[in-house]
Order: structure tokens, then sequence, then C-alpha cells
């Protein structure tokens, strides 16, 4: 089996995975720390680019980046929270998982296209650039949003 396939079957797995954690998350309350964590802890991905068949051109880099900016407007759109009695709750989105799939068969076409000029090594490292672009934006406006919820809250609370 070629790179290309194990590494979409990957994405597939892993993109299943999170439809079914953020469809949970829903029922519980959040909290700053399940907001900023994800970010950090895919952070240890990037030890990637220590191996030389992962590095990327410069271009590469501003295409993976601007890309993945790109792609967090529609994840930020549909991530809102709201306050359920004393708790915030993340707010269940109907598109959400729509959006998700559209970025995965998105990707999956991408990595495939991709996949015939651009070594397997690179094009993964620019996918994983690409995800972390995407994510470290959307968590920022989420823990911005849930801010501004804290503070509604304790002054619901003060009262």
């Amino acid at each position: 089996m070629s790179y290309v396939l194990i590494s979409t079957i990957v994405a597939v797995l892993m993109g299943v995975t999170v439809i079914f954690v953020r469809l949970k998350a829903s029922n519980k309350p959040t909290n700053a720390k399940k907001i900023i964590m994800p970010p950090f802890f895919m952070a240890t991905g990037a030890f990637m680019y220590v191996i030389p068949q992962f590095r990327l051109t410069p271009a590469e880099i501003i295409e993976a980046i601007v890309l993945g900016m790109f792609f967090s407007i529609f994840l930020i759109k549909t991530s809102k929270f709201e306050i359920q009695g004393n708790d915030i709750y993340l707010k269940r989105s109907k598109a959400f998982v729509f959006i998700l799939i559209g970025l995965l068969v998105i990707r999956i076409a991408l990595k495939s296209v991709l996949s015939a000029t651009i070594d397997v090594g690179q094009l993964s490292g620019m996918f994983f650039l690409l995800a972390f672009s995407m994510i470290v934006p959307w968590r920022v406006a989420m823990y911005r949003n849930y801010l501004k919820l804290q503070k509604e809250l304790q002054g619901i609370n003060m009262i």
C-alpha cells in the first residue's frame, strides 16, 4: 500500500474521531483548558520537521498557512457558546459536522492531486502545517468568545 493511501486512511479515521469527540463535547460544560490545550498537544507534531524529508520550502509554508487560516473561518463561524445555569457549553451546530466532512473531502482531494508532484514527506508536512494553521485561529477565537461569556456569567452571579 502506498504512503498516500495509508495517510489518507489515517486522516479519515482522525476526522471521524474529531466529529464524535466534538459532538460529545457539547454535552458537557467547557472551560479554558479544554479550549487551549489541543493546539499545544498538536504542536509536538512539529518535531517532524527535524527529519529532512518533511521540511518545506517557503512557498509551501505560505500556501499551507494561508489555506489553513482560510479554512479556520468556517470552524470559527460554526463554534458558538451558550450559558446554561452556571456553566458555559459549546453550542452544537448542525453545519459543523458537514463543514468538517467537507474539509476532510477537500483535504483528500488536494492530497490526491498534489501527491503526483510533491513528495509524500513534504506533503505530510504541508498538511500538518495546514491543520495547525486552521486549529490555532479557531481555538483563539473560541477562547476569546469563552472569556466574554465567562465575564457575563460572573456578572450574572454577582447580582
